[in-house]
Parts: C-alpha cells; sequence; structure tokens
C-alpha cells in the first residue's frame, strides 16, 4: 500500500520549464554545451603549452603555464571518466 505522498508524485505532470524563467524553453532548446567545453579546454591546454615558447626572463611564468595547464588537463580527465560512467550510478 502506497502512501499519499507517493501517490500525489505519481499522479504530478512533470514541471515544465517557464518561458519567463529560461527564455530559451520557448523555441525548444534549454541545456549546455558539454562537447564544446571540453573543445575549448583541450584548445586552452594546447594554447598555454604554446606559450612556454616566448621570451621569458626566468622560468616562473612556464611553472604557471604548465601548472595551468596540467589543472585542466585533470579537470577534463575527470570529466570524461564521468561522463563514461554516469550510465553506472
Amino acid at each position: 500500500m502506497a502512501s499519499k505522498a507517493v501517490e500525489k508524485r505519481q499522479q504530478a505532470a512533470p514541471a515544465k520549464v517557464d518561458p519567463r524563467d529560461e527564455p530559451s524553453a520557448e523555441w525548444g532548446w534549454h541545456g549546455r554545451f558539454p562537447k564544446g567545453g571540453r573543445i575549448a579546454g583541450w584548445i586552452s591546454v594546447v594554447v598555454l603549452l604554446a606559450m612556454i615558447y616566448n621570451n621569458h626572463e626566468n622560468n616562473t611564468e612556464n611553472v604557471w603555464l604548465v601548472g595551468i595547464a596540467i589543472a585542466i588537463v585533470i579537470g577534463l580527465l575527470l570529466d570524461l571518466r564521468k561522463k563514461r560512467t554516469a550510465w553506472r550510478r
């Protein structure tokens, strides 16, 4: 025997997005750009590593460039892992 709360939840219609809250819902698109974000991340890594070949006085700049590039790569790899295992949850 199901409780009243469960019955209400089963009978309730799925909530629709109000166009006043999300203007894009009016013409049908409502989402993110996950593929574009990944592509931009990898391009950023390449650009950061390409900046190493520049006119530097010391290696402090290179340490920061490589460190930030490594942080972005770790984030991209974690995102890739999350994407691959999303169906297992």
